[in-house]
């Protein structure tokens, strides 16, 4: 039986939530474009990763970490996690929300991600790292060919680069090994791909390695603008929302596992000191 759990009815921050430590890089995007608004980031570091979880544990690893955000106060919450966006997302809008709160809003990362692929691609063959979770998921391929149906559309799973961000290993000459594989994976599959999806929140910490094998002529496209300017797009066409989110312009950073460990993490993709609280999620 799903535990009741209190929710006020005033305004609150803004929820961002992940697995670990990558929705920090849609944090940051979106704490640019948007300082005026409160957020709580939420890291599930106890039990990363979700990318090899079955889609029923990481549905309700997620919704939990929902329900914490918004027994918080929060309103509108960031799924800033592929694989939950991948995995979860589409059940807790459409199964918990009913039942929790009709007013409240939980959004995810891959749409907003694919929304403008289409100006993006002129020869409609794009491609796709991630990890090995999102890839099998389909999502990018289905949510694309959802908007853009003529988009061919090439996935390439990278499990050793999310080790190599959070090991402290992705500046390293060991780094461009499987940097350069993928890479050459994915084109050597689809020769005409001139685009390349980032599908995975840390991979914006290889960006440099990444584009240094990355032919010229193909863009690479990162989460983080385009989920901030989705989200500022969203604020302002539903001002009821808007109006419940809190503008103080302050962040609480709180994780499941050793706050020492993941403020020390966390400097590797904010280049700055915070101070993270540990919680537990029921």
């Amino acid at each position: 039986m799903q535990e009741t759990i209190k929710l006020s009815k005033e305004a609150g921050p803004i929820g961002i939530f992940d697995s670990g430590y990558g929705g920090l890089t849609i944090y940051d995007e979106i704490k640019s474009l948007l300082p005026q608004y409160d957020y709580l980031y939420l890291g599930d570091n106890a039990r990363t990763p979700y990318g090899t979880r079955s889609f029923d544990v990481v549905y309700e690893f997620t919704r939990e970490a929902v329900r914490y955000l918004f027994a918080q106060g929060c309103r509108l919450v960031i799924l800033a996690c592929n694989t939950a966006s991948a995995k979860a997302l589409r059940s807790i809008q459409q199964l918990d929300l009913p039942l929790l709160d009709p007013g409240r809003r939980v959004l995810g990362i891959i749409r907003p991600t694919v929304e403008n692929i289409g100006s993006k691609t002129k020869s409609r063959h794009v491609g796709v790292l991630a990890t090995e979770g999102t890839i099998k998921s389909l999502s990018y391929p289905l949510e694309i060919r959802k908007l853009f149906p003529d988009i061919v559309v090439t996935g390439e799973a990278c499990p050793i680069w999310v080790p190599l961000v959070e090991t402290n290993e992705f500046a390293s000459d060991g780094a461009d090994y499987f940097v350069k594989r993928h890479i050459d994976n994915l084109l050597a599959r689809d020769k005409e791909i001139d685009t390349i999806i980032l599908g995975c929140t840390h991979y914006p910490i290889l960006i440099d390695k990444i584009k240094k094998y990355v032919p010229s002529g193909v863009s690479v496209l990162t989460q983080g603008a385009a989920v901030a300017s989705s989200l500022e797009d969203y604020l302002r066409r539903h001002p009821e929302m808007d109006a419940l989110c809190t503008k103080g312009g302050a962040t609480r950073f709180c994780t499941t596992e050793a706050d020492g460990k993941f403020g020390n993490q966390a400097s590797l993709f904010l280049n700055r000191h915070i101070d993270v609280e540990t919680v537990t999620l029921l």
